[in-house]
């Protein structure tokens, strides 16, 4: 059963001159191993983890740097979770998370899919 739905739209522009004022956004919005990827694929991670709040229905007890999202060997983009944020997810109910993302033409989207057992 679907649980809640999120998406989100970044300007990767937009997104790159905001990093490029505040340098520090990168250590608060992103895991280390994040970190080290291009602005593209950043941007496309921001959308993730906003689209990821909106499934949850807001951000309480979620945090920044414990949504990871990681790349299986197929490429299929995907999260990890820990601490407070793994915590509500797994209160909500929620069993599985699907994400998509995608980034052309200076913008990046993430689509979030929350399932989990019927109440």
């Amino acid at each position: 059963m679907i649980i809640g739905t999120g998406i989100d739209l970044v300007d990767i522009p937009r997104f790159v001159r905001t990093v490029e004022r505040t340098p520090k956004l990168l250590q608060r919005l992103f895991t280390p191993a994040e970190q080290t990827l291009r602005m593209s694929s950043l941007a496309a991670r921001y959308a993730a983890k906003e689209a990821l709040i909106k499934t949850l229905g807001g951000s309480d007890g979620v945090h920044w740097t414990e949504i990871e999202v990681a790349s299986a060997e197929s490429g299929k983009p995907h999260f990890v979770l820990t601490g407070t944020t793994a915590a509500v997810v797994e209160e909500r109910g929620i069993t599985a998370l699907h994400l998509t993302l995608t980034h052309d033409a200076g913008l990046a989207a993430a689509f979030v899919v929350a399932e989990g057992a019927p109440l």
